[in-house]
């Protein structure tokens, strides 16, 4: 319990705050509170934190009951409508909140007696007012408006009558004036002085009208301008109030949201234990923080204005290198021809935007399973049906979608800022398969994938698959724009009845030559939905930590899985940038199928609890996000072409010169995209089988080599301990463009490109490639 910030009370016009506890129901009891009393008004927050955005009650003292029930516990009341039980730490401390609670209470009733005195409660009676003093200021407005409307018809009456009598007179005269002195001039005189004093009688009564009304006006005018005052300034703190709550709601959406029926059922006990009579302003925001079972770690809110102007600089400073990075990296229609000594420009080639429609075909699900009964389902031939047209190489190609982030990233001078490239790249990877539900063709073994966009894009990609069981490829890319990209994915999946839940596993690595920055990162697992019944579709879950072995960097990344009942934005992904020493410095937010944001961090602090263990979330304050990154539309037509992206409708497209290996000269793979999916269906079985057959070679080759050495040598005591070991068959291929080893980074044993294939492309020379189609 720490001390109020003044060690004696203060006059209410000065702020006193401080630690107290607050009683909020009989479940959680007792739970302290900071207690601010300014201006006659006592408001509570959670943490100091919150004093920025986010207030749970207040009480005005102007007409609160301050009561006190032992020695550290005191009451306060405005009459049942709010009631706060209190306790301070200590008698003393108790006594110094009640001090200053009664002085900022005396002060609050001798400025509204002043205000009833001038007329300044008349407009709080008219928009707060209950009870007998607002019936009666009612009243008094009702009736003063009802004279006032008198005084008004009346001047209306009288301008009537001054118009009547106003254009008899004029008669008269002209009658007048045309007339000849004779013995009717004297009648006419009569007349037109008659009508002349009934003018000048309306004329006087329009006038006292007049007099009444700008009296009755006088008296009224201080306290209809002060009326008018206050309704400005409360229309003014309303506005403002209503602002910071839609801030404070929108960042509390975002952070917490998914906690409907937690909260509700939490909530309802909280209110059926609410004890003491109170009902408590923040029982529903505090029950919605803790029944939270997977709530955020952190929460995010403005930072204030002085954050702003303080970090102009610096925040200029990375906008700058983001322009300068634009700028540098907009599409190019000509690229160097780096074997040219005279660097001329050399046209690049134009890629198809188009692949042929997906054909019709209707599938009978029973039709496949009923031949599969008994059978080892590792081994079942699925059709090409269940496919997309092209293979997991180029798919695991299509991370490379969005390249310019790395390129962006070689750019940086920080590494943190580096990182938040880093980040959106491993996000972008999986924005191309939101629609994607086909499932890509399994690689044979031994096949291979290159995607060289050395003149578009500045890198060379290669892809081999370098296992078969289990399944594994290897990718390698490097950039002439400074940084070099390798992975070795196996894939594992389990079918749970309604989804399929599919597991990459191995390790990204991202090497920037210039700063020799070395990024490490996992993929998360995908889900593919309604396998059974319904419409397939995909989401991505789970965390991974991206980390920077070079600086000790690292963020912690987040993906949302999908929930049917939470009210937060789909897909959605989060994380924190952090340095060696765990300093925030940027928040990352967005979806993994649409943008990611990042923001810079100015200010951060532990906020209120997490959970019922107690945990603390930290409130970091931010400056305006930026975009990061987007995802580029889909091509027109998309929906008709397996939804591949641009990239993807290139990645089949044939090309001369690549190995007899690639997976563009797969032949059942061509066939699918030709929309002849029953000879596919046949070239398929005929390369497994071909695969099969191989693989029963190299084993029988294999352990015939190793019958024949083992004949050759002594029998011993040692070699029969070692002959079961020796006899156990095992596959012994070896990739052709990767070679095996161990990590250094991570320690796990690895394929890592050994080089000799874009030279051997030079050559046209293939010798080495196996015949696998």
């Amino acid at each position: 319990m720490s001390e109020p910030k003044s060690p004696t009370p203060t006059p209410a016009g000065d702020t006193y705050k401080g630690w107290v506890f607050k009683w909020t129901n009989y479940i959680k009891g007792y739970q302290r509170r900071w207690f601010v009393l300014s201006n006659g008004l006592l408001s509570y927050y959670r943490t100091q934190a919150e004093m920025g955005h986010t207030c749970r009650g207040t009480i005005n003292l102007a007409t609160a009951v301050i009561s006190v029930d032992d020695a550290c516990n005191f009451v306060i009341s405005n009459g049942g409508a709010q009631t706060y039980h209190l306790k301070a730490s200590s008698e003393v401390e108790r006594q110094r909140w009640i001090t200053a609670l009664e002085l900022a209470k005396a002060k609050a009733a001798r400025m509204q007696a002043e205000s009833d005195d001038s007329g300044d409660d008349f407009p709080s009676s008219l928009s707060g007012g209950g009870g007998q003093g607002g019936g009666a200021q009612n009243s008094e407005v009702q009736s003063t408006l009802r004279t006032l409307g008198s005084k008004v018809e009346d001047l209306s009456t009288c301008n009537d009558l001054i118009s009547k009598h106003g254009s008899a007179l004029q008669r008269s005269l002209s009658e007048l004036d045309g007339l000849r002195l004779t013995g009717e001039a004297g009648d006419k005189i009569r007349q037109v002085t008659e009508r002349a004093t009934l003018f000048r009688i309306t004329s006087n009564a329009m006038i006292n009208a007049c007099r009444d009304f700008l009296s009755l006006a006088q008296t009224h005018s201080k306290r209809w301008q002060k009326a008018l005052q206050t309704e400005r300034e409360q229309k003014v703190r309303l506005e403002e109030a209503l602002e910071q709550l839609a801030k404070q709601h929108n960042h509390l959406e975002r952070a917490f949201r998914g906690a409907g029926q937690s909260h509700a059922i939490v909530d309802n006990k909280g209110a059926a234990g609410l004890g003491k009579g109170e009902a408590s302003d923040e029982d529903d925001d505090n029950e919605f923080f803790d029944a939270m079972e997977d709530a955020p770690e952190f929460i995010t809110v403005p930072a204030d204005p002085q954050f702003h102007k303080r970090s102009s600089s610096n925040a200029s400073c990375l906008n700058s290198d983001m322009c300068a990075d634009d700028q540098s990296l907009n599409e190019e229609p000509l690229a160097m021809n780096p074997d040219s000594p005279s660097q001329e420009l050399v046209p690049l080639k134009k890629r198809r935007t188009r692949i042929p429609d997906k054909p019709n075909y209707s599938l009978n699900l029973w039709s496949i399973m009923k031949n599969c009964i008994g059978k080892d389902l590792s081994k079942i031939p699925m059709p090409v049906n269940f496919n997309e047209p092209i293979s997991m190489l180029q798919r695991l190609s299509e991370d490379l979608e969005y390249h310019e982030l790395l390129d962006k990233a070689a750019k940086c001078h920080s590494s943190l800022e580096q990182m938040c490239y880093v980040v959106a790249f491993c996000v972008s990877a999986y924005s191309t398969t939101v629609y994607r539900t086909g499932k890509p063709f399994n690689p044979l073994l031994g096949e291979t994938f290159e995607l060289d966009r050395r003149r578009e894009s500045g890198y060379r990609s290669l892809c081999e698959q370098v296992s078969h069981h289990p399944p594994a490829a290897a990718h390698h890319v490097i950039s002439d724009r400074g940084w070099t990209l390798r992975q070795e994915i196996t894939v594992a999946s389990k079918f749970r009845g309604k989804y399929l839940s599919i597991m990459p596993l191995g390790t990204i690595h991202a090497i920037f030559e210039k700063s020799n920055n070395h990024y490490t990162w996992k993929k998360v697992t995908t889900t593919v939905h309604n396998i059974i019944v319904g419409k397939l579709w995909i989401d991505q879950s789970g965390e991974i930590d991206i980390v920077n072995h070079t600086t000790g960097d690292r963020c912690h990344l987040k993906f949302a899985p999908y929930s049917y009942f939470s009210r937060d934005v789909a897909r959605k992904v989060t994380g924190v940038v952090m340095d060696k020493n765990g300093k925030a410095h940027y928040v990352l937010s967005g979806t993994w199928d649409e943008k990611m944001e990042f923001s810079r961090v100015m200010q951060s602090s532990r906020g209120g609890e997490n959970g019922t263990e107690g945990k603390q979330k930290t409130v970091y304050q931010t400056l305006k996000a930026r975009e990061l990154w987007k995802r580029n539309p889909l091509p027109d037509g998309a929906e008709s072409m397996y939804y591949f992206t641009a990239l993807a409708l290139t990645l089949n497209e044939p090309e001369e010169g690549v190995a007899p290996t690639d997976s563009r000269r797969r032949p059942d793979q061509r066939l699918m995209e030709d929309g002849r999916w029953d000879e596919a269906n046949g070239e398929k079985q005929r390369l497994e089988e071909k695969q099969r057959s191989v693989r029963r070679e190299r084993e029988r080759e294999a352990a015939s080599q190793r019958a024949s050495s083992q004949s050759e040598e002594a029998v011993d005591e040692d070699s029969f301990v070692d002959l079961p070991m020796k006899s156990a068959p095992h596959d012994t291929h070896k990739a052709l463009w990767f070679e095996s080893c161990e990590d250094q980074i991570t320690g796990e044993q690895v394929h890592i490109y050994k080089g000799g294939y874009w030279e051997a492309k030079e050559l046209g020379n293939w010798e080495g490639c196996p015949d696998i189609y």
